[in-house]
This record gives C-alpha cells, structure tokens and sequence, in this order.
C-alpha cells in the first residue's frame, strides 16, 4: 500500500503549524489523543497516520510525505520514532523539528526475529486479546497493571487491530535499518522523551541518541513505562510544548 487510509485531523482555522504524530507498533490515535486535543487548543493542526496496512518503514514514511505540506513538526512514538528517522533521512528539508518518544536507532537484533514470531503465532492462534494479554503488561510501568481502565483502553486498541496488521508492522520493524549514523547529520531542534521505567527502549538508550544529535534535549518522564503518551500524558505534552516553542 502506497497511500494512508486515514489520517486522523485536529483540526483548526489558520493553524499555527502542522504537526504529525506517529503511532507506535499497534496502536492509533488513542495514544497520542491527549496531546493531539491540547496542541489543537494551542493552535496547531494534528495529524495522526493510520499505518496499519503498510509493512514497510519506507513506505510508512513516503506515505506521510505524500500527504504532508512542504514544512511540518514530526514527532514519533515507538515504531513512529522510526518512521520518523526514516522521514528526516529521505526529507531533512521538509521537516522543522523532531520528537523521538520511546523509541531506537538500531537495528535488528540477534533473537529477535524468533521472539516476534512467537507473538505472531499467539495472535493468529489464539486472537488479538489473547496477545493483548501477553504484549501489553512489559510496556507499561508497574502500576499501570493495577489500573483496569487504562489497561482497557490499551487492550481495546490492540483488539482493534488484526494479527495481519501484527505481522505487516513486525515485517516492517525486522526490516528496520539502523539509523544511528544519521543522527550527527539532524540539523533541527530534536526532543527525545522516554519514560524512566521504559524497559523496551530505555533512558540510558535516549541520553546516548540525544549525545549524537546537535541540537537534542532529553526528557524523562517519571513514572512512565513504555506507553509515555498515555502514562504520562501531560508531562509529554508540556514537553511536546517546550519543544514547539525552541526558535
């Protein structure tokens, strides 16, 4: 698939600028709702991608050039910080500013195929909840876990996906390249955000992104696991502030 079947817009009269927000590995827009709401309200255009039927970063990130303006703030979560990588590379003129929330530069790692595989296997035997209930409980802090509404909310978002969609986007991540020698190459404001407790892409990983990208600033979030968006949905979005507002 070439082109997004759904771009999710917050919309506003005169926007003050366009900002995309890049959904990680099974999600949607219900990740970045709250922050898509408040920078509406601050006067920005939000659009938030659907790329559930793409399983390619590339075709991911030419989807979204496709139907972008010719300048753009670009922030990515997860798989979106990847997809993100995979547009400043292709793009540097395009876009103004970067976010990179919980996310990574490497590429595949020894194993990793195998332990995807084991998932995808789950969710075509045994069905989307089935590995909600497997998949979700690592991303998120602790707490979370204690919380059956937030869990729901996740848990309704994976259900909203198919184990087709699973596989398509896990292809498009083993077949990620490695993107760390290109950041010393980012010539825009960058803000790097990750949750203190995120165990899948860790601080320590984000503070040695930040120490490559010129103009980067690191924020942690506290008490966040993962899913920082929606764990911690207004520190990321005073962050995705702070970030809108560097000249």
């Amino acid at each position: 698939m070439d082109r997004i079947a759904n771009v999710k817009v917050y919309d506003v009269a005169a926007p003050r600028s366009v900002i995309y927000l890049l959904p990680g590995l099974l999600c949607d827009g219900i990740v970045w709702k709250h922050q898509a709401e408040a920078l509406t309200a601050d006067g920005h255009e939000v659009r938030i991608p659907d790329f559930r039927f793409f399983d390619s970063l590339n075709a991911m990130a030419q989807a979204v050039l496709a139907e972008a303006p010719a300048r753009f703030a670009l922030a990515g979560h997860s798989m979106g910080g990847r997809v993100a990588l995979e547009i400043i590379r292709q793009r540097p003129d395009r876009v103004d500013r970067l976010g990179l929330l919980d996310t990574g530069t490497h590429g595949p790692q020894p194993g990793e195929p195998e332990k995807r595989q084991v998932l995808i296997d789950l969710a075509k035997a045994e069905g989307m909840t089935a590995l909600a209930a497997r998949w979700l409980p690592p991303m998120v802090h602790p707490d979370r876990l204690q919380d059956p509404e937030f869990m729901g909310v996740l848990t309704d978002m994976v259900e909203r996906m198919s184990p087709e969609i699973y596989e398509g986007q896990v292809r498009a991540l083993l077949n990620r390249p490695d993107a760390g020698p290109g950041l010393s190459r980012i010539g825009c404001p960058v803000m790097l955000g990750v949750g203190r407790q995120d165990g899948w892409s860790p601080p320590a990983q984000h503070q040695a992104m930040a120490d490559a990208i010129p103009q980067a600033k690191l924020e942690i979030f506290e008490e966040s696991g993962h899913m920082a968006p929606m764990e911690a949905p207004v520190a990321v979005t005073q962050a995705l502030r702070r970030w809108l507002a560097v000249d």
